[in-house]
């Protein structure tokens, strides 16, 4: 067994952070979506 595997630091749920790396880089991209089409609106 590997030795790392017996003293675990790290205890949360895996699907728990990617969720939220999810949430946060959609977040993201759709800031500049938003930021994008209103600069699009405004200068039309």
């Amino acid at each position: 067994m590997n030795e790392f595997e017996k003293d675990v630091q790290y205890k949360n749920n895996d699907a728990i952070d990617s969720g939220i790396g999810f949430i946060v880089s959609f977040g993201f991209f759709a800031t500049l979506f938003i930021i994008a089409t209103v600069v699009k609106i405004v200068g039309s």
